[in-house]
């Protein structure tokens, strides 16, 4: 009972702090006059994918092998798997709940240009990355320099987007700053658009309570698991990253809610993006012996393939009819269902 009431509560910290995020990410935007793209596909990406960032490093820096290879594994792998299936599907669902106040119903109004930028470089680099696990270990020099590519592909990823021409939405467009109310002589100045340095405050605020909320969330679920018999490969290759891929979930939900949908978009396909490239870093540096194709590691491998294979099932008809709608993401449940459904039966056949 204690274990779930925590569950509650780390849940709501999330919440509350993927609200704040979402709010004061888009007056970011607007005081650096940043285009939609980088505010969605880059700060809001970046800034969400932080509590499944801190696990890999955590569990390879500090944690035993047996960590490294259950949890850190998992939890690389896990998460683009997670925000191409999972996160898509829960997106879509938000788009039909919210299609009465949407002037676009089910259909999602995004810039395809923006959005298949994100596809298209998530591909490469995770191809890259999945590349380099076939590579034999004693060929020791391909790992690194993988990984070096990979940090470049990032940094040209994120100059692409920060170079666009379009700017974020005016101020009036955005609802007003949360922690504005906070700082009296920044509203005696001006009562409507926020100091820069108050609306930086809203955002680590935000990211203090997503990182902490999902950390607690993770340490809960762990509890929870143990308590109910489930086997640690459960709780690393489906629960955890389902944990710390809440904030993309929500910060989506709320902008498909307000009918942004580029960014809720961006801030799942940015983050595809991030986690293809950097998280794949750690382990190509510092446990290169685990990021390898072989008896042991297929199924959570197999968890690769198959981002590959939501993805392509998603974005593909947007590409051929230059349109995306809440029934084309719901394909990412069958492919997130499938898994499941191969984990379970695969834990069991060891078990």
């Amino acid at each position: 009972m204690e274990t779930a009431l925590v569950l509650v509560v780390a849940f709501a910290v999330i919440l509350l702090g993927a609200e704040l995020f979402t709010n004061g990410i888009e007056w970011v935007g607007h005081k650096l006059d940043l285009a939609e793209g980088a505010v969605g596909s880059v700060l809001a990406a970046v800034g969400t994918a932080l509590p499944e960032t801190m696990i890999p490093l955590v569990a390879i820096l500090l944690g035993s092998a047996v960590a490294a290879d259950e949890v850190a594994l998992g939890a690389i792998l896990g998460a683009p798997f997670m925000l191409a299936t999972l996160a898509m599907f829960v997106t879509g669902l938000a788009v039909i709940a919210y299609r009465d106040r949407r002037a676009t119903g089910t259909t999602l109004a995004i810039d395809a240009g923006i959005v298949g930028k994100d596809v298209r470089f998530f591909g490469v680099a995770y191809a890259i990355a999945i590349g380099a696990a076939f590579a034999p270990l004693e060929l020791w020099f391909v790992r690194p320099a993988v990984a070096v590519l990979l940090v470049a592909l990032y940094a040209l990823y994120v100059r692409a987007h920060f170079a666009a021409e379009t700017a974020a939405g005016e101020a009036d467009d955005l609802a007003p700053l949360r922690f504005h109310r906070l700082d009296r002589g920044g509203r005696r100045a001006d009562p409507v658009v926020p100091r820069l340095r108050i609306v930086g405050l809203q955002v680590l605020a935000a990211l203090a309570c997503i990182v902490g909320g999902a950390v607690v969330f993770v340490d809960a679920v762990t509890s929870l698991s143990l308590g109910l018999g489930i086997g640690a490969a459960v709780l690393a290759l489906v629960i955890a990253p389902v944990a710390t891929e809440l904030p993309e979930k929500f910060n989506s939900v709320l902008w498909v809610r307000q009918g942004k949908d580029t960014l809720a978009m961006g801030n799942i396909t940015g983050a595809m993006v991030f986690q293809a490239c950097l998280p794949t870093v750690v382990a190509l540096l510092f446990a290169p012996e685990q990021w390898v194709i072989g008896p042991g590691s297929y199924l959570v491998f197999l968890s690769a393939g198959i981002a590959f294979a939501a993805t392509a099932a998603v974005f593909l008809p947007m590409t051929r009819r230059a349109r995306l709608t809440a029934r084309g993401l719901l394909v990412g449940g069958i492919f997130y269902a499938a898994y499941l459904i191969a984990v379970l039966v695969a834990v069991g056949a060891v078990g």
